[in-house]
């Protein structure tokens, strides 16, 4: 099998942004899908940091730069700078507080205000481990995935439970939607440019790819 390529050869470079609640769990999916690291003691984000994790997808490599903020709203007037660019999110709530899930709406909402109508859109209930303090029945997660046309996954980022699985598929999906454009107008998606972050605008690609054996129990 060949080797896998240096950290800056890379085909494509996506930025994907963590949203929800502060205390859902942000920062520990991102410490273990990027690092493979979890911290019992995650202290609250101040402003805005991000991390970077390259996959393979086909024969290509993309290269994902997830970036993370606090879910407080004294942070609130980073979004615009924060969201610009991205085309890939995971919004995440913790399925032991139903309020980070009634909130999903309004993160989603603003999600949609600032970001291409094209993103790809994960939702995530995090902390799955905690199962006795369950308070967000998964069927109304996944009515709520299906009604606003987005992916979702629940995940332990504790436990290591499809964290990994979460971002791959964000990332996935919008390779697929990033070379399917290229095709459409007959360019070769390898000669896309390196280095810089993709808009993939057009209402309709993502939308055929929505929603596919996306959930675990």
């Amino acid at each position: 099998m060949a080797s896998f390529r240096g950290d800056e050869d890379y085909d494509y470079l996506f930025k994907v942004v963590l949203i929800g609640d502060s205390g859902v769990g942000k920062s520990n999916l991102l410490s273990r899908f990027s690092r493979n690291e979890f911290s019992l003691e995650s202290k609250s984000t101040i402003g805005v940091e991000f991390a970077t994790r390259s996959i393979q997808v086909d024969d290509k490599v993309v290269k994902a730069q997830i970036w993370d903020t606090a879910g407080q709203e004294r942070y609130r007037a980073i979004t615009s700078a924060y969201y610009r660019g991205a085309v890939g999110a995971l919004l995440v709530y913790d399925v032991t507080r139903h309020i980070t899930f009634e909130n999903v709406e309004r993160w989603l909402k603003e999600l949609r205000d600032h970001t291409d109508t094209n993103i790809v859109i994960m939702l995530v209930g995090n902390k799955a481990d905690l199962r006795h303090l369950r308070a967000v029945p998964m069927d109304d997660a996944m009515a709520f995935a299906e009604r606003e046309n987005t992916f979702f996954m629940e995940t332990s980022a504790l436990e290591a439970l499809n964290v990994e699985s979460s971002f791959t598929e964000v990332l996935t999906q919008i390779y697929h939607v990033v070379s399917r454009k290229a095709l459409d107008i007959g360019d070769d998606p390898a000669v896309l440019p390196k280095g810089q972050t993709l808009n993939i605008g057009g209402k309709d690609d993502v939308s055929a790819m929505k929603k596919g054996g996306c959930c675990s129990s």
